[in-house]
């Protein structure tokens, strides 16, 4: 079998592990061959690949990012999109795609599977927020990479009396504030399943610098005051019709400043989440889940993807990666307030 495998929508750590055991396995295990397409589903659009051998593969475990390259490419935005993409695995005789992404790259594998083309999906993202499985590679590394910034800003925070606010992704979840929040020691986490009070947070910043300490708040970029709106960097919108957000961490530090009089300055982590060597147990799922995608591509279990649950990894309907996200339970952020303040 000839099987072409992409990584589309954002860069996250693991999806080489992924690229890795999907070819060791699939080439000597049932002789299959693989082609990459470069760019997501641009390059399926545009028959844009390159080969996937096991010499390609060598040394990708601990490398960040994707060999492939990504993109946020909609095959759906035009009317000849499906065609165009049915005449390019038909030219290059792909028998199977595997498509490696987060909500809206599934989504899209989705919607192929029902217009009749042979794909097999594996979940990627560094929010967690995908329905289906328990957990996605890349999120315990961008919550590896939050905890250790805000472990170095509690002491530069403390040096100069402010409060320090630390801005990490999160656009619809706020999986990566609360864990690294709880995790670097915050005594506040701000995220988007809950509008947040300005008035709480300015009691938290008040009661900690009562106490002698420096205030360090973590706040999701989706976060939204009670009765407000998310911040928008820029009202343009991607292919997917998502807007950029950013900037609630600056807007959260002019309004404590202004309500305490004490000095805020705000971190954006923005992409530095999501770069670099992923940590061991990103690895270790991502090279799971590759595993087990070869596997269901040899056996013909289209439209699946794979999803972790408990400690087993399984194949569940792509669906159930897109038909709701999956956001923090009131009753975890419960749990995490007891350090607020």
């Amino acid at each position: 079998m000839r099987v072409g495998v992409l990584t589309g929508g954002g860069d996250c750590p693991g999806l080489n592990a992924v690229l890795r055991a999907v070819v060791r396995k699939g080439v000597p295990s049932y002789g299959h061959e693989f082609v990459g397409f470069r760019d997501g589903w641009r390059g399926v659009l545009e028959a844009d690949v390159q080969p996937l051998g096991i010499p390609d593969v060598r040394g990708l475990l601990p490398r960040g990012g994707t060999v492939l390259g990504s993109s946020r490419t909609n095959p759906f935005a035009t009317p000849e999109g499906v065609d165009r993409i049915r005449h390019t695995l038909a030219d290059l005789r792909i028998d199977a795609l595997i498509a490696i992404g987060g909500e809206d790259t599934l989504g899209v594998a989705a919607r192929l599977h029902d217009d009749g083309i042979r794909v097999v999906g594996v979940p990627k993202t560094i929010d967690n927020d995908l329905g289906g499985t328990d957990y996605t590679f890349g999120f315990d590394t961008a919550v590896s990479i939050a905890t250790e910034a805000i472990d170095r800003l509690h002491t530069t925070a403390e040096s100069h009396h402010r409060v320090l606010i630390v801005e990490v992704m999160g656009r619809h979840a706020g999986w990566i504030a609360l864990h690294a929040g709880v995790a670097g020691g915050a005594n506040g986490i701000l995220i988007p399943e809950r509008p947040f009070s300005v008035d709480r947070v300015q009691d938290w910043v008040e009661s900690r610098f009562r106490d002698r300490y420096a205030s360090i708040i973590v706040v999701s970029e989706g976060a939204t005051p009670e009765g407000g709106a998310e911040v928008l960097q820029s009202g343009e919108k991607d292919a997917f019709g998502h807007a950029r957000l950013g900037g609630v961490g600056d807007w959260l530090a002019h309004q404590i400043e202004r309500r305490t009089g004490k000095e805020a300055r705000t971190t954006v982590l923005g992409h530095v989440q999501r770069g670099g060597t992923p940590t061991a147990r990103d690895r270790w799922l991502a090279t799971r889940f590759g595993l087990h995608a070869i596997d269901a591509v040899q056996a013909g279990e289209w439209g699946m993807m794979t999803a972790l649950r408990g400690t087993d990894v399984r194949m569940v309907p792509l669906l159930e990666a897109t038909k709701e996200l999956k956001t923090v339970d009131p009753a975890l952020y419960a749990e995490a307030e007891v350090f607020f303040g």
